[in-house]
């Protein structure tokens, strides 16, 4: 997430092959700088060269590109994510309410961008059968975030040890909203258990964030819950992981080269962002703008 793109960067935000790029160059038709042999591709020269050249669009995106999206980020509830839009000054305003909410949001053009952590059957890949099924035709691009780490979150006391699902016994879990992705893994981690969620002891009322979530646990108000490491750090709770989740953000691909979307990403470059990753603890921020899903 530097200020710069890589050509293999710019090639598939372009929808083009590496070679196309190449070409470009030699043709001296984009903006570039060689450093030690390579190219790089200073993203604000990008942004300005796209917004000044109407054949890089395709006519559905630059339909897109003309409605004006609320700057709202919707999705899955991320606690990095949403100190990072407020501290990076983006303009983007946070409306976390669940990965299936936002997926559904975005496809009504209610908002900019997603946060999702949608599993696929087995557990072992994330979103992007989701976001095909629902948004594979449209131009937006699938950039992941951060892996997070989920698991069993409960007030820490002697002699206690959650290590599973099967362990909770008559606990009193605490649920999230149905649209939320959290709900997605219990049921395929209940399924690998061969449990069912009627063989929890679920409270009536459910939680609508990972902070919620680990509250109402430190608080008494339920005495376990699936949550992320960084919510129970944040409460003192006792942790078990289960599942290393990528969570990823989708969003508008014109949208992602204007100012609000490049403020909040490059402020992700910077030292501030990094220790509060750390100091969150639970997160892997190695690949985060790689791209996942890229609509035609």
């Amino acid at each position: 997430m530097s200020d710069y793109f890589t050509t293999r960067e710019l090639a598939a935000l372009l929808r083009v092959k590496e070679r196309k790029v190449y070409d470009l160059v030699s043709e001296k038709a984009l903006p570039v700088r060689r450093v030690t042999g390579k190219l790089l591709f200073p993203k604000k020269e990008i942004e300005a060269w796209i917004a000044s050249s109407g054949e890089e669009s395709a006519p559905a995106e630059r339909e897109s590109a003309a409605a004006h999206f609320p700057l709202v980020m919707a999705g899955g509830h991320d606690p990095l994510l949403e100190w990072a839009l407020r501290e990076s000054r983006s303009g983007i305003a946070a409306l976390l309410d669940g990965a299936l909410d936002g997926l559904a949001r975005l496809k009504s053009k209610d908002c900019v961008a997603a946060g999702l952590h949608i599993p696929s059957a087995r557990l072992d890949d994330w979103n992007v059968a989701a976001v095909q099924e629902a948004m594979g035709r449209e131009p937006v691009v699938l950039l992941e975030w951060a892996k997070r780490s989920r698991g069993l979150m409960y007030r820490p006391s002697p002699g206690q040890s959650i290590t599973s699902l099967a362990d909770i016994g008559d606990r009193r879990f605490q649920s999230r909203q149905p649209e939320a992705g959290s709900e997605l893994v219990l049921s395929q981690l209940l399924a690998k258990e061969k449990m069912r969620k009627t063989d929890l002891n679920a409270i009536e009322a459910i939680e609508r964030s990972e902070t919620d979530l680990a509250m109402a646990i430190a608080s008494g108000r339920a005495d376990v819950g699936l949550g992320i490491e960084a919510a129970a750090n944040q409460f003192k709770l006792a942790f078990a992981p289960l599942v290393v989740e990528r969570f990823d953000i989708l969003v508008w691909r014109k949208a992602y080269f204007d100012p609000p979307f490049q403020k909040l990403i490059r402020f992700c470059a910077s030292d501030a962002f990094r220790d509060r990753a750390a100091a969150l603890g639970g997160y892997d921020c190695a690949n985060l703008g790689t791209v996942h899903f890229n609509g035609p």
